[in-house]
């Protein structure tokens, strides 16, 4: 039996700032499944996910995320939308004066998490997934650049998400980082039972860890064939 599809695109046109970035997109992501989506930078990579998050538009065609259609949602849907997904990018967008423990709590109370003790739990579980039990009271300032996309995964898992998206996570980050970064994000994914779209410019990740691939060109993507 098919899996649902969480992510589904039919000849979805993408437009960022009044601008067409993508035309004719047609892109399918299962549930649990994972999927590069690769091209040069300025081909359209991260507006695609910024339309799968709910902020670039979709002009036309069909495009439709876990329940919500993206060409009609409402912005009142948008975080609810949002609190679904988990996000990870090259720059991290941690708060760097705050502890990580701070970092994954206001998340929750953001998503409506109250009980004070559940939140602890959480962050201590999640902290344990992804490596850092022992830097609960450490400030993100002085964790290395590995370190901290671990706690950006972190942040991006705590409220259990259905589809991680991942914008070039591992874009400044030396070879043997990335691949322990990506051996945990592959690993988190299938613990977690999440789907997972990554974009990214380096193959050799694709190489090490093997998915569906959709290309990124001239104004267009294109599923590869393989």
């Amino acid at each position: 039996m098919a899996l649902p599809l969480v992510v589904e695109f039919r000849k979805a046109r993408i437009e960022q700032s009044n601008l067409p970035v993508l035309s004719d997109v047609n892109l399918d992501l299962a549930d649990a499944e994972n999927c590069y989506i690769i091209g040069k930078s300025g081909s359209g990579k991260s507006s695609l996910l910024r339309a799968i998050y709910g902020e670039a538009l979709i002009k036309e065609g069909y495009a439709r995320v876990l329940d919500y259609d993206l060409r009609n949602i409402k912005r009142p849907q948008v975080p609810d939308l949002r609190r679904r997904l988990g996000m990870i990018f090259q720059d991290f967008y941690l708060f760097k004066q705050w502890t990580v423990a701070h970092n994954l709590s206001f998340v929750m109370v953001a998503t409506d998490w109250r009980d004070k003790s559940e939140i602890r739990n959480r962050v201590e579980e999640v902290l344990g997934e992804v490596g850092l039990s022992t830097y609960f009271g450490t400030k993100v300032h002085q964790l290395s650049g590995g370190e901290q996309q671990r706690l950006a995964i972190a942040r991006a898992i705590i409220n259990k998400p259905e589809i991680i998206i991942a914008d070039e996570p591992t874009g400044n980050l030396d070879p043997d980082t990335s691949d322990e970064i990506l051996y945990l994000l592959n690993r988190v994914c299938k613990e977690n039972k999440s789907a997972m779209i990554l974009a990214t410019h380096d193959y050799r990740i694709i190489e090490k860890f093997p998915a569906r691939i959709y290309r990124c060109e001239n104004g267009a993507i294109q599923k590869i064939e393989g």
